[in-house]
């Protein structure tokens, strides 16, 4: 029987006394048990070094638990194949620390790569690349290509590439660290009308005013072990 939530909702994601480790190493993660519901934000926060950024890999499925369970959309991540582990990461949307932006393809071009993967042809997104490029402040830089970026120029685009689609999960690691506190809200506001639309929304930050401006759910990571705060 499908576990459900009290909402009466199936999890997208699910943990269950999760545990993980780096080769023979202590465990980074002890006994972590939360779900990610439909339509849900959440902050994961906590000191440098305790596991955020090991927490967000899990849940793109780059890694498997070192025990414990990992349910994504259902399936369960120690037994997902390497067929079904792309078609799971497609619902999945990820801003990584270091942008992975492509160099040889504009600004445009890296933002539009997720729905050219899907096999979209460009008319019918041109102009919802160009609107969000805008917004994010990028217009002026839409055709260049990253090394001309700052940090936080490349930093806009990378979110805007993971936004483009409306994933199911968007997955952030740190998405307001290399922009002043003026874009970092608007950069939350982007956040916030997405999870209005339905995109549940996870973001890995250390930056307690961003947190104190939108009131979430926050995963509070320390030495391994989470302690869950909900929205009062």
């Amino acid at each position: 029987m499908e576990e459900r939530s009290a909402h009466g909702y199936q999890p997208l994601i699910r943990f269950d006394n999760v545990g993980l480790r780096y080769g023979l190493g202590p465990e980074i993660l002890r006994d972590v048990t939360f779900a990610i519901e439909p339509g849900s934000f959440q902050y994961v926060t906590g000191p440098s070094g305790a596991g955020k950024s090991s927490l967000l890999r899990l849940l793109f499925l780059s890694l498997k638990p070192t025990r414990g369970m990992v349910e994504i959309f259902g399936q369960d991540a120690a037994t997902a194949s390497r067929t079904t582990v792309p078609v799971l990461r497609r619902r999945i949307g990820i801003v990584f620390q270091d942008f992975r932006l492509l160099e040889h393809l504009t600004t445009y071009e890296n933002v539009a790569l997720p729905l050219r993967v899907l096999g979209h042809p460009d008319s019918s997104y041109r102009h919802d690349v160009t609107e969000l490029l805008e917004w994010v402040g990028l217009g002026d830089k839409m055709w260049v290509h990253p090394p001309v970026l700052s940090g936080g120029e490349k930093q806009r685009a990378a979110i805007a590439r993971a936004v483009i689609t409306r994933p199911e999960i968007l997955l952030a690691d740190e998405p307001t660290g290399n922009v002043d506190p003026p874009l970092a809200r608007r950069l939350l506001r982007l956040f916030i009308e997405l999870n209005r639309l339905g995109t549940s929304i996870v973001i890995a930050t250390h930056d307690l005013a961003l947190m104190d401006q939108y009131d979430a759910r926050r995963l509070i990571l320390n030495s391994g072990l989470m302690e869950i705060h909900d929205v009062v």
